[in-house]
């Protein structure tokens, strides 16, 4: 009996041993390139299921250093956290029970219905919008994706919308110039609104009636099939490491059927410009076009770039006002896969400045998830042509050799 009691408690001990340590996640670096706090993804259920945890109990992620790392549990089932990993190299990460650290939310976004149903989202990095039902009714045509620049790592949409939004300074604005004091009203205009910089970035492009920075559409003998407002939206994921928002759209005329819905499910993590989006249509009968394009304009009608084989294209855009002192917000888009055409492809005559798009065209099939991404910087903070197009070119090599994870 002795004997089967000190087995049993060496059992139990190794078991609580093993518990102690936890899990761990390795990560391997297939390129020559250093990984920096890239968002890596594990199955939340391998991870609890291994941890054993119950509903009430939570987990810490370190590092080979054992310091603490950042997580997000997100709506598809996923842990997801920042790594670093050098070239060609593998660390290792722990997960075990216990309490996590605070940390700060670095990407957040929402629909902004006092501001004609906008869907706005940022991260550390950059911010965009998308527009919604309420501006489609005014009926301006804008349907692309706007940005907002950004030059300080805090989010800052929330206080800009709220700034320049903020009714009684609207109503005083009203009132100045009802009573003829134009300076005086406009110089209160200037400091809450969001088209001026006032230390953090502005609303500086000119989205119109084109696709702006990298929407996506199909393009039936070779015409753009310009997708509208969104109608429906569903925002899964809201910090502190990752946005992802869930777009439903009016049904599309296709070649004469006009029952093709577009839905896009849109997603930013912490400390990248770009946003990864993925497209599919309904009721499409055989394959299409699909490209994404970012609007050209007349300031400076040749300054895009295209990389077919490394599976980008880009755009150095003037700002709505290209001699004032914005900058210029750098666009760009990214292709995980093949990109079969790149190409400029020009209107018949500018259209509110606008001349054209570069595009990066593939072909959609029925029932197909088309996967790319898109998005900006600004010269205001550090970019310039040479580094946009170096950060795309990395970007493409990453997306298309991803980080090898393993869990034990």
């Amino acid at each position: 009996m002795k004997k089967l009691f000190m087995s049993a408690a060496v059992i139990a001990l190794m078991a609580s041993c093993t518990q102690e340590k936890g899990v761990t996640v390795s990560v391997s670096n297939p390129l020559k390139i250093d990984r920096v706090e890239e968002i890596v993804e594990v199955s939340a259920d391998d991870i609890l299921g291994k941890l054993k945890l119950d509903e009430t109990e939570e987990f810490v992620i370190t590092d080979e250093n054992n310091a603490e790392v950042p997580y997000q549990l997100t709506a598809d089932n996923k842990i997801i956290f920042p790594v670093t990993v050098k070239s060609e190299a593998t660390t290792s990460y722990n997960i075990i029970k216990g309490q996590p650290s605070h940390i700060n939310t670095l990407v957040y976004g929402r629909q902004y219905p006092e501001r004609l149903d906008d869907i706005a989202w940022e991260n550390d990095k950059a911010a965009y919008r998308a527009y919604g039902p309420a501006l489609q009714q005014t009926g301006e045509k804008a349907y692309g994706y706007d940005v907002f620049t950004k030059s300080v790592s805090e989010l800052v949409v929330e206080d800009r919308y709220a700034m320049d939004l903020d009714p009684d300074t609207r109503a005083m604005i009203k009132q100045l110039r009802e009573e003829g004091k134009k300076a005086e009203a406009d110089s209160l205009a200037n400091a809450i609104s969001y088209h001026i910089d006032h230390g953090n970035g502005m609303d500086c492009y000119a989205v119109g009636p084109t696709l702006g920075g990298g929407t996506a559409a199909l393009m039936p003998d070779s015409a753009i099939v310009y997708p509208y407002c969104y109608r429906n939206f569903e925002i899964l994921d809201n910090g502190p490491l990752r946005f992802t928002v869930k777009l439903e759209y009016n049904p599309l005329t296709i070649d004469g059927d006009t029952t093709v819905v577009e839905t896009r499910l849109i997603q930013l993590d912490k400390g990248s410009h770009l946003n990864r989006t993925t497209v599919s249509y309904t009721s499409l009968k055989k394959d299409y076009p699909i490209g994404v394009g970012l609007v050209l304009h007349e300031a400076f009608p040749d300054r895009y770039s295209m990389n077919q084989e490394g599976g980008y294209i880009a755009y150095s855009d003037p700002t709505t006002e290209p001699k004032s002192d914005n900058g210029i917000i750098y666009m760009g888009a990214v292709f995980p896969n093949a990109l079969e055409l790149a190409k400029v492809q020009l209107f018949d005559k500018p259209v509110s400045g606008a001349i054209g798009h570069v595009l990066g065209i593939n072909t959609y099939q029925p029932g197909d998830e088309f996967e790319y991404y898109w998005g900006s910087a600004w010269s205001k903070c550090g970019f310039d042509d040479e580094r946009w197009n170096s950060y795309l070119e990395e970007y493409a090599m990453k997306v298309r050799n991803p980080l090898i994870v393993a869990v034990k």
